[in-house]
């Protein structure tokens, strides 16, 4: 409603204005605009329901409007009752895990918000788990926690579990990465006893793994690289 309350007058004649105003505010146009804001274009069930009970519209627009200003609130879920304010959810539109306010500790999505449906449980986001989305799972570490807020950061790709973002911070090492002088380091499987590729394969280590190549790559194979076995031409 505030967006397009004064969209029509500036500038000019400022008695004018206000009269015109006034009359613009209260008019079946003013109406018209704010209805056709209420849905989105595509959303056919929203319009119908508008249409179905467009004189409730009307009698709030011209005797409850004062009373009750937020017309999504007193239409939607006052008085049809088909929708919830957001944090909000299920029959009795009780409030989402972690409150109305900040639901799912901002890291998740609440189950049935802002609908009469769901259960209110959070479906936390990348990196968060818990009942609020509050705790860090494996590979992240808690960056910053307090009352209303919890962020939770990757670790390094070195660590399984961390404290903080480097490989210094590992409390367990990824697989193929391993603890030494204090830091979780790439484990060389190419340098291994007993080679993990193939008897006609070049074997190339990458971080935190290897990669197998056949004969045909021996001609091109990278620094570090290592064959394993003899690949005739």
């Amino acid at each position: 409603m505030v967006d397009t309350a004064k969209k029509n007058f500036g500038g000019g004649n400022t008695a004018w204005e206000e009269k015109s105003l006034s009359k613009y505010e209260f008019s079946e146009v003013r109406l018209l605009e704010i209805t056709e804001g209420l849905c989105g274009s595509s959303d056919f069930e929203c319009h119908s329901l508008l249409e179905e009970h467009e004189e409730r519209l009307e009698a709030w627009w011209l005797r409850l409007k004062k009373d009750f200003p937020d017309l999504f609130e007193w239409f939607c879920v006052k008085t049809l009752k088909v929708c919830c304010s957001p944090g909000t959810y299920g029959p009795d539109c009780l409030a989402c895990q972690g409150g109305s306010q900040r639901p799912c500790s901002g890291n998740g999505h609440c189950s049935g918000d802002g609908s009469r449906q769901g259960d209110g449980s959070c479906q936390c986001h990348l990196g968060y788990q818990g009942a609020t989305c509050s705790d860090c799972v494996d590979g992240y570490f808690s960056s910053l926690r307090n009352e209303t807020h919890s962020v939770c950061t990757a670790c390094d790709e070195s660590c399984k579990t961390c404290t903080g973002p480097s490989n210094r911070d590992c409390g367990q090492c990824a697989v193929g990465w391993a603890q030494e002088d204090g830091a979780c380091v790439d484990v060389d499987e190419c340098a291994a006893d007993t080679p993990p590729c193939g008897d006609q394969q070049y074997c190339e280590n990458v971080n935190g793994s290897f990669v197998c190549e056949g004969a045909w790559a021996r001609a091109r194979a990278p620094v570090g690289g290592r064959r394993s076995g003899f690949c005739p031409l």
